[in-house]
């Protein structure tokens, strides 16, 4: 059965962008870690990905940031069809010649569905960034929640739960690194 997994890294304050080196030192875990439980990790999903739904800005800093050997998984560079949240798609992206994008201007609930469609067998995971993943929770559109915990107080910047409401998570997984904390939550859901 093919999951729909909101897949995001967030500092210990909450946040999932912030300024300055604090972003950068955020992703650590998946960018420069060659700690063994991280590569697990990033391999599994990039494994697992049928699709993959983000938000614009996600995808500008993709499109902007992301080298030819660069995917989802960062460098285990998987390559599944990706779904962007926009309400303007792009005149054309750098990564057309080597990524699959498809730009949806109806929302995160279309972009899900199209994902789901284009993932088969295997899950479509929602990478960012926190307000799509956020609304995604919100709208009743995840099955699971994967964060991953960075030591890393950024102090401010776009918080993951703003809005949200309440919901009940039950935590299936933990694994730690000495970077990153890596926590699975499946979505409970109400009724």
């Amino acid at each position: 059965m093919t999951l729909v997994i909101g897949d995001i890294t967030v500092s210990l304050d909450g946040f999932v962008s912030g300024t300055g080196d604090g972003v950068e030192a955020l992703h650590a875990w998946a960018i420069r870690s060659d700690d063994p439980v991280d590569r697990g990790v990033l391999e599994r999903h990039a494994a697992a990905s049928g699709a993959v739904v983000m938000g614009r800005r996600t995808f500008d800093d993709v499109d902007a940031g992301w080298s030819d050997g660069m995917g989802y998984g960062a460098a285990v560079d998987a390559r599944p069809p990706f779904f962007v949240v926009t309400s303007s798609p792009p005149a054309g992206h750098r990564l057309a010649a080597t990524h699959d994008f498809t730009f949806v201007t109806d929302g995160a609930a279309a972009a899900v569905e199209l994902a789901r469609r284009a993932a088969g067998d295997r899950d479509v995971f929602v990478m960012g960034g926190g307000a799509l993943v956020g609304s995604c929770l919100r709208d009743g559109l995840l099955d699971e929640l994967r964060l991953h915990l960075a030591g890393e107080v950024l102090g401010a910047g776009t918080p993951l739960f703003a809005g949200v409401g309440a919901h009940r998570l039950t935590r299936t997984a933990v694994e730690a690194s000495p970077v990153c904390t890596h926590l699975t939550y499946r979505v409970e859901r109400s009724g």
